[in-house]
């Protein structure tokens, strides 16, 4: 067995950047956005914290779908503009909304070529009074040099056997090397499942117990993948460090060399 270990950063986005949005933009306002609007975002555009893009038809091109909206209530309304707190509730939220909205549970969501942003009210209109959160489907990731168009709706895009255009793939030699591609597209590695590492309260266990554990899982999960009878096989894995320990990583993900 010949492992292609890999180091990729999380596809958690927390906005924690500030906004250059408008004066007089919606991200300003009180009133809340409303969920199946649809944006024609950029990858810029979620590096930061809020957004002030206008919605298109969803019938036209676009790469982002709202698919809830929330509030900050309690304590949370009374934090500041940027406190971290907030990202880490808003996490909690968008992820579970996120996967219900796809259709799959958090195993296949984290293969998907399909991730989540989100993005809240300005320092200006936080400061007026509005306690809002926004998440989107986006079609890509933080890594992505543009995203791809999404369909009328992302609504359970994930139930049943997904098409392959959205589930991850990757090309190239090794999975650290790699391209991420959608599995539509040739490829010669697929993320065929993931391993939980912990719960969510468990103390990051270490670089070394994270990768072992991931490496010997992944192993035998793309054997039986593969339904490879000898053991000479390629496999590759995911494995992540602390920062996205505590960001609510707690997921490795599993590659079979395949252009399958």
């Amino acid at each position: 067995m010949r492992p292609a270990a890999a180091l990729l950063s999380a596809l958690l986005v927390l906005g924690t950047v500030a906004a250059c949005g408008s004066e007089s933009g919606p991200s300003d306002l009180s009133t809340p956005p409303k969920t199946g609007v649809c944006r024609a975002l950029v990858p810029e555009d979620i590096t930061r914290s809020t957004n002030d893009t206008l919605p298109v038809d969803c019938s036209s091109p676009h790469t982002a779908e709202t698919f809830l909206v929330g509030t900050f209530l309690g304590s949370l309304a009374e934090d500041d503009f940027d406190d971290a707190a907030l990202g880490a509730f808003v996490f909690d939220a968008c992820q579970a909304g996120f996967m219900k909205f796809l259709g799959g549970d958090e195993s296949l969501v984290k293969r998907s070529t399909l991730t989540w942003a989100w993005f809240r009210p300005s320092e200006k209109g936080w400061d007026s009074g509005a306690r809002w959160f926004r998440c989107d489907v986006i079609g890509g990731g933080e890594q992505s040099k543009k995203f791809v168009n999404l369909p009328l709706t992302t609504k359970g895009v994930l139930l049943g056997r997904p098409d392959d255009q959205w589930l991850t793939c990757a090309e190239g030699p090794t999975v650290a090397g790699s391209v991420k591609v959608p599995c539509s597209e040739p490829h010669d590695w697929r993320a065929i499942s993931t391993i939980v590492l912990g719960k969510e309260d468990d103390p990051y266990p270490g670089d070394h117990a994270v990768e072992v554990k991931t490496r010997e899982f992944c192993s035998d999960q793309v054997a039986a993948y593969l339904n490879y009878p000898v053991l000479d096989y390629d496999f590759g894995y995911t494995w992540f460090h602390e920062g996205e320990w505590k960001a609510g990583n707690r997921r490795s993900v599993c590659w079979a060399k395949t252009d399958q």
